[in-house]
C-alpha cells in the first residue's frame, strides 16, 4: 500500500491546520489586549488613587498651611510677618531671614549668636526674624515648615528667641528631615524652661500657624531673595559682605556703631500683640539670632 497521502485529503489537512493556527492567533491577540486592558486600568487606579490620596491629605489637614494666616502673639509689621526680639526703639534694625534646615543658617547663628545678642540687649539694634522654608521646595519634607510653626507657637510663649537657640543648636543634617516630626519638636522644647505645655503641645501638632509661615515664606521668594540666610542692616544686606568688607562679629559692630552714632539706645521691649493683646513677657527675649 502506498504511504503516500491523497492530494485531496492532504490540502484539506493544509487548510485545517492553517485554521488553526488562524484561530490561536486570534486567541493569543485577544488574551494579550485583556491583559493590555487590565494592566492599564490598574495603572489607571493607581492614578485616582493617588489623586484621591492627595486631595484627602490636604482636606483632613496633611496640608496645614491651606487655612487663614495665623500670626503668633506679638508678631508685627506687614502682614505681621515679623517676629521681633530686642529694644523696640532701638537706632538700627537686623532683619533675618531664616530657614531651621538650612546649614548655612546654623553656621550663621554659632558665628553670630553672641554678637547679636550683645548688640540687642545694648539696645543697639532691633532684630526683626522672618521665616522662609525653601529646604522643604528644595529637598522635600515638611522640617522647614513644622519647625517655623513650633517656633512661632514658642513666640506664643514669650520664648522664641531662647527655643529658635536650641534649633538651630540641634539641626539635623540638610537631607534628614528630623524636624518633620512634631515629637522631635516637643522634645527639644523641653530644653527651654516652662516652655512645653499643654498650650504649646497643641499648637505644634494642630499647625496653629502654618499658614502663618506659609505666607512668610511667599513673602520671601517675592522679595527677591537669593537665599537664607538673609541679613539686612537698616535695609542693607551685610551678609556674607557689606561692600568690599567681608561679615565678622568685629564688622558687624563697626556697622553698627556707625550707623547709630549720635543716637540713643533702645530701652523698650516690644510688647503689642498681633491682635492687640498683650503679649507675654519673655524672659529670654534676648536674640538668637
Amino acid at each position: 500500500m502506498s504511504d503516500k497521502i491523497p492530494e485531496g485529503n492532504r490540502s484539506a489537512r493544509e487548510r485545517l491546520a492553517q485554521q488553526r493556527e488562524r484561530e490561536k492567533g486570534r486567541e493569543k491577540r485577544r488574551r494579550t489586549l485583556i491583559v493590555a486592558s487590565a494592566v492599564v486600568g490598574v495603572l489607571a487606579l493607581a492614578a485616582v488613587v493617588g489623586l484621591i490620596a492627595a486631595n484627602a491629605g490636604k482636606d483632613d489637614g496633611g496640608d496645614t498651611a491651606s487655612g487663614p494666616a495665623v500670626a503668633p502673639s506679638g508678631a508685627i509689621g506687614e502682614d505681621a510677618l515679623t517676629v521681633p526680639v530686642g529694644a523696640a526703639d532701638a537706632p538700627s534694625t537686623l532683619t533675618i531671614w531664616e530657614d531651621f534646615r538650612c546649614p548655612v543658617c546654623a553656621q550663621f547663628e554659632t558665628a553670630f549668636k553672641d554678637t547679636i545678642t550683645e548688640l540687642a540687649d545694648d539696645g543697639q539694634v532691633k532684630v526683626e526674624y522672618h521665616l522662609a522654608t525653601i529646604i522643604d521646595g528644595n529637598l522635600g519634607g515638611t522640617g522647614s515648615l513644622r519647625a517655623a510653626n513650633a517656633a512661632a507657637c514658642a513666640q506664643d510663649a514669650g520664648k522664641f528667641a531662647a527655643y529658635h537657640d536650641v534649633l538651630f543648636a540641634n539641626q539635623p543634617p540638610e537631607p534628614d528631615d528630623a524636624y518633620g516630626k512634631n515629637s522631635r519638636l516637643i522634645e527639644l522644647a523641653g530644653e527651654v524652661e516652662g516652655l512645653d505645655t499643654p498650650g504649646f503641645r497643641s499648637c505644634v501638632k494642630d499647625g496653629e500657624h502654618d499658614s502663618w509661615v506659609k505666607k512668610s515664606d511667599t513673602a520671601f521668594r517675592e522679595g527677591g531673595f537669593q537665599g537664607t540666610p538673609t541679613v539686612l542692616l537698616n535695609g542693607e544686606s551685610v551678609f556674607p559682605s557689606k561692600g568690599d568688607e567681608q561679615i565678622s562679629p568685629e564688622n558687624l559692630k563697626k556697622w553698627v556703631a556707625a550707623a547709630n552714632k549720635g543716637k540713643k539706645p533702645g530701652t523698650a521691649t516690644p510688647s503689642t500683640p498681633a491682635d492687640g493683646s498683650s503679649a507675654p513677657a519673655d524672659p529670654s527675649s534676648a536674640p538668637a539670632s
